[in-house]
C-alpha cells in the first residue's frame, strides 16, 4: 500500500497542476463590473475583521450576564506568636484553620443590561461591516471604470498616432515631389510628436488602473474587461436615509451608548455579596461556621455613580446630535450625485448628437480644403486637434457620469450577501 504522505503529495501535484491549467483561461476571460465586485468582497480582510469583531462581541454578551465567579478562601485564623502555645494550631482555643466561600450577587437587571451592551456592540460590528461593504463596493466600481476609461483614451491616442503617422508620410512624400511645403512636413511631425508624448502619459495611467483594479480583485494586472452595464444606468433607489449603511451604523453606535448608559444607570444599585465559612480548631474546642453578607457603602454616590451616568448619557446625546447632522448631510449629498448624475446623461446625449457631428464636419471640411490647395495643413490639424479634445471630453465626462451611477447603486448592499445582484 502507498504511504499516506506519498499518496497526499502526488494529490497536491495533481492539483497544482490542475489550477495551472484552469489558470490562463481565467486570466483571459473578460473580467465585468459586477464580477470585479464579487472578486474584491471575496478577498477583503476587512469584512472578515467586522464578521470576527461581531462575533467576539456575541461571545462577550454571554460571559456579561453571568454571575462573577465564586471566591474561594483558605485561612489560619489567631495563630500564637509567643508563649508556650506559640505556633501551634490545636492548643489555643482561638486557633482556627478555616474555609471560606464568597459570591457577590448583582441582580438580574444588572446583568441583562451587562449582557445587553455587548450584543449591541456585535449589531454596531455588523453595521460597519455592511458600511465597509458598500465603501468597497464602490471603489472597485470606480476603479474598474476608470481602468476602463484609460483603456479607451490609450486606444484613441494610438489610432491618432496611426493617423498622423499616414499624414506625415503623405507630407514628405508631398515635399519630395515638389507639391508640398516644409512648413506643413513639419507641423505633421509636431503633431505626431505631441501624440506620442500624451501616449506615454495615458500608458502609464492605464498601468496604474491595472494595478489598481488588481489590487482589489486578486487577478492579473492585463485580464481584459467585459463591456460595462448599458447606458443610461439605472441605480437602485434611495427610499429613505435610513437605508444607509453609514447612517445605520451611527445608529447602531448610538445604541451601544444607550446600553452603556443602561448599566451605568444599574450601577447605582449595589452588588451584595454572601460568604460561608468553617472554621476547624483543635479536638478538645468546637469547630465554627460564619455566615456574613456585605453590600458597598456608596456614600459619594453625587459624585461618582451618578457621575459616569451623567456622562454617559451626555456621550448619548453626543452620538444623537452627530447623527442627526449627518443625516441631512448625507440626504443633501445623495439628491445631488442624483442630479449631477442626470446632468451627465443630459451631456452626453447633446455631445453625441451635436458636438461630435460638427467636430466631424470640420475635419472633412479641411481635409477637403488641404486638398483643393484652398488651405494649408494648419486647418487640418487644428480640426483634428479639436476632434481629439472632444473625444477625451466625452471620456471624462462619461467616467464621471458612471462613477456617479457607482456611487449611487452601491450606497445600500444587499442585505443577506452584501453583494448587489
Amino acid at each position: 500500500m502507498e504511504h499516506p504522505s506519498l499518496f497526499l503529495a502526488r494529490a497536491v501535484l495533481a492539483l497544482a497542476g490542475l489550477l495551472a491549467l484552469i489558470t490562463p483561461a481565467a486570466a483571459d476571460e473578460p473580467l465585468s463590473l459586477g464580477a470585479a465586485v464579487s472578486a474584491a468582497l471575496a478577498r477583503s480582510r476587512s469584512l472578515d475583521a467586522s464578521t470576527a469583531a461581531a462575533q467576539g462581541a456575541r461571545e462577550m454578551a454571554v460571559a456579561a450576564a453571568q454571575r462573577p465567579d465564586p471566591v474561594l478562601r483558605l485561612s489560619l485564623d489567631n495563630l500564637p506568636v509567643d508563649g508556650p502555645e506559640r505556633f501551634s494550631t490545636t492548643r489555643d482555643f482561638m486557633t482556627m484553620r478555616s474555609i471560606g466561600l464568597m459570591q457577590t450577587l448583582p441582580n438580574a437587571d444588572k446583568r441583562r443590561a451587562r449582557g445587553e451592551r455587548f450584543e449591541r456592540e456585535a449589531e454596531a460590528a455588523l453595521s460597519e461591516r455592511a458600511q465597509r461593504v458598500a465603501l468597497l463596493q464602490t471603489e472597485v466600481a470606480q476603479a474598474w471604470l476608470e481602468r476602463r476609461m484609460q483603456e479607451q483614451r490609450w486606444a484613441l491616442l494610438q489610432a491618432q498616432i496611426t493617423e498622423a503617422r499616414v499624414l506625415v508620410q503623405t507630407t514628405e512624400a508631398a515635399l519630395r515631389g515638389g507639391r508640398g511645403s516644409t512648413a506643413d512636413a513639419l507641423s505633421a511631425r509636431e503633431a505626431l510628436a505631441q501624440l506620442e508624448q500624451g501616449l506615454i502619459g495615458a500608458q502609464a495611467e492605464r498601468a496604474n488602473a491595472r494595478l489598481t483594479l488588481a489590487r482589489f480583485t486578486g487577478g492579473p494586472p492585463d485580464q481584459p474587461l467585459a463591456d460595462p452595464p448599458p447606458m443610461p444606468f439605472n441605480p437602485a433607489p434611495v427610499n429613505t436615509a435610513d437605508e444607509l449603511p453609514d447612517l445605520k451604523a451611527l445608529q447602531a453606535r448610538e445604541a451601544v451608548a444607550r446600553a452603556e448608559a443602561e448599566v451605568a444607570r444599574q450601577e447605582l444599585k449595589p452588588d451584595w455579596s454572601a460568604e460561608i465559612m468553617f472554621s476547624q480548631r483543635g479536638s478538645q474546642f468546637s469547630n465554627m461556621v460564619s455566615i456574613g453578607v456585605s453590600v458597598p457603602l456608596q456614600w459619594d454616590r453625587p459624585q461618582r455613580q451618578q457621575r459616569e451616568l451623567a456622562a454617559r448619557l451626555a456621550r448619548v446625546n453626543e452620538l444623537e446630535a452627530e447623527r442627526e447632522e449627518q443625516t441631512r448631510e448625507r440626504v443633501l449629498q445623495v439628491q445631488r450625485w442624483q442630479r449631477e448624475w442626470q446632468a451627465g446623461l443630459d451631456r452626453l446625449a447633446l455631445l453625441d448628437a451635436q458636438r461630435q457631428p460638427l467636430a466631424a464636419q470640420r475635419v472633412d471640411a479641411a481635409l477637403a480644403a488641404y486638398r483643393g490647395g484652398r488651405e494649408g495643413l494648419g486647418p487640418v490639424l487644428q480640426a483634428r486637434r479639436d476632434a481629439l479634445n472632444l473625444a477625451l471630453e466625452r471620456l471624462a465626462l462619461e467616467r464621471d457620469t458612471a462613477g456617479l451611477w457607482a456611487q449611487l447603486e452601491y450606497l445600500i448592499p444587499d442585505s443577506a450577501t452584501g453583494v448587489k445582484p
